[in-house]
């Protein structure tokens, strides 16, 4: 359903992305992992149609993205980074004027969304705080019912009880066969709603993983009187053995998380 092949765009400064190749298959939610200015952004942009790559293609549905921006936009749901919004409008007035553009009747699905997020969208969105914006750009890329969508930092600014609300608005498109790429950083969320992971590092993808198989790289901490001894799982008989040797008060266990995985698979990237 998406597919970018030997992608490369690159800016005056020359930063930008260089030869990124990835798909992202029926049904899949794919996070797209990287810090700020890694080439997310303008990975996303091209997938958009809002720019050709200078070397390289991609496609949405088969389509080209930038001949048929105009097109696949009636396929595609998209939240920006940082949405940006008509001056002057009501929330009401831009979701309504959504619907005209893309010739929608029935609006249903909109305020299903709108009561789901529990939010009034009447007034005017200058005025709204970072959440109702947030939540108005999510009723804006999922109330014309997309095949595909393309989410940069969906949950920016949402408080913890509708980030998880939005967790469950993912899975639930996933089960409706829905195709899904996800930039965040909230690494929690992309551990519940992802099966794949790729990783991008100046402009280049470093990693394509499973998210299975990334956890599979989590370590074990145990925590012994207070001071940490991090050993892999593999070696508990090793760590049993060592604090035999030792007066145990208090020991406890932590697992690393999807983040600390990321993290680590980045900077060995850096040492390359």
């Amino acid at each position: 359903m998406i597919k970018v092949e030997s992608l490369t765009m690159q800016y005056a400064n020359g930063k930008g992305v260089f030869d990124v190749d990835f798909c992202v298959e029926k049904g899949r939610v794919v996070g797209f992992l990287g810090p700020n200015g890694s080439g997310k952004t303008t990975t996303i942009r091209c997938l958009l149609g809002f720019m050709r790559g200078q070397i390289g293609e991609c496609s949405i549905s088969g389509k080209d993205c930038f001949e048929n921006a105009a097109t696949n936009m009636r396929d595609v749901g998209f939240i920006a980074g940082e949405p940006a919004f008509p001056d002057g409008m009501s929330g009401t007035e831009y979701l309504d004027f959504l619907c005209e553009v893309r010739d929608i009747k029935d609006k249903s699905r909109m305020q299903e969304l709108i009561a789901y997020f529990e939010f009034d969208p009447s007034g005017k969105i200058k005025k709204m705080s970072k959440g109702m914006k947030q939540k108005t750009a999510i009723v804006a890329a999922f109330m014309h019912d997309p095949a595909v969508l393309i989410l940069d930092e969906p949950t920016s600014g949402l408080d913890p009880l509708m980030q998880n609300k939005f967790v469950e608005l993912i899975l639930a498109e996933k089960r409706r066969g829905k195709t899904i790429l996800m930039s965040s950083h909230q690494f929690s969320e992309v551990e519940k709603t992802c099966e794949q992971v790729l990783i991008i590092k100046d402009g280049r993808i470093v990693a394509q993983d499973s998210v299975k198989n990334l956890k599979t790289r989590q370590k074990i901490t145990f925590v012994v009187n207070g001071a940490e001894e991090m050993v892999a799982s593999s070696d508990v008989d090793t760590f049993i053995k060592k604090i035999a040797k030792t007066k145990v008060d208090s020991i406890y266990i932590k697992e690393s998380t999807l983040e600390d995985v990321f993290i680590d698979l980045y900077r060995k990237e850096g040492t390359k």
